[in-house]
């Protein structure tokens, strides 16, 4: 492959994945699908196609916590490996271990950690190795059920993510979290207010809203409930307009009195 058309992929790619930041995912998948039907049947083509097959697939990924689509697992395993250079090939690995912590939360797996662990050991870059902490860090706190455990690896995510507003994003809220839980209500809200914003300046439509339930939480905390409220209504209203119907499930749950954190 030509630099100008390595050029040309890799932008592709980043508009494909700005699509899907701004909620836009049945585009952004339209878009790579596009792409992938004009390539020539060369060592080239079969190249890119494995990485805008890589992209649809983080895609999915990533889209499912937000619109509840459960294809990502599919499209990881129609992605041809062997066509990827190292870097991309741990990316796809490392798609299939974001996938399958979702399938377990809440569901004890020391052989996940053991994954997260050799993702850690095996990144080829900083920001890998950051997202590889990041989710070492969720595994911990969310299939162990150790979230001693947890911080530590956030904090190595938040010191690898120079460059990356969506990874420092990531950490922030999830250190955030955990100020919560051990009542630093100042702590928390200065990390999730820098998540949200990090959030927005990134485009990221969905998680955005994510974010400013945790907001409308701390609101409801700190015993503003006609702030918590209002904020939460406009949170559902936006979701239900771009269809990031878990967040929608979310706001509507917590002005209903469930606990979301």
């Amino acid at each position: 492959m030509t630099a100008t058309a390595t050029i040309a992929l890799d932008e592709l790619l980043a508009a494909a994945r700005g699509l899907a930041l701004a909620a836009r995912w049945e585009q952004a998948t339209g878009l790579l699908d596009a792409a992938a039907a004009g390539l020539p049947p060369s060592a080239a083509g079969r190249s890119a196609n494995a990485r805008l097959a890589l992209a649809a697939a983080e895609i999915a990924v990533d889209s499912a916590w937000y619109n509840g689509n459960d294809d990502g697992a599919a499209l990881l395993s129609k992605v041809d490996s062997a066509a990827l250079d190292p870097p991309h090939r741990w990316d796809l690995g490392f798609a299939g271990l974001r996938c399958e912590y979702r399938s377990r939360l809440g569901r004890p797996d020391p052989a996940l950690r053991e994954q997260g662990e050799g993702f850690v050991a095996t990144a080829p870059d900083g920001n890998r190795r950051g997202w590889a902490h990041m989710y070492l860090g969720l595994i911990h706190d969310n299939v162990l059920g150790d979230p001693a455990g947890a911080p530590p690896h956030y904090e190595l995510a938040l010191a690898g993510s120079a460059g990356d507003d969506l990874l420092r994003r990531e950490a922030q809220r999830h250190l955030g979290g955990h100020a919560r839980e051990a009542g630093d209500h100042a702590g928390a809200l200065l990390r999730w207010r820098e998540a949200t914003a990090l959030g927005a300046r990134a485009g990221m439509s969905a998680g955005t809203l994510s974010q400013q339930i945790l907001l409308a939480v701390l609101a409801r905390d700190a015993g503003d409930e006609p702030g918590a409220v209002a904020l939460a209504t406009e949170v559902l209203r936006w979701a239900e307009a771009i269809g990031a119907s878990a967040i929608a499930a979310r706001a509507d749950g917590f002005l209903r009195g469930a606990e979301v954190g």
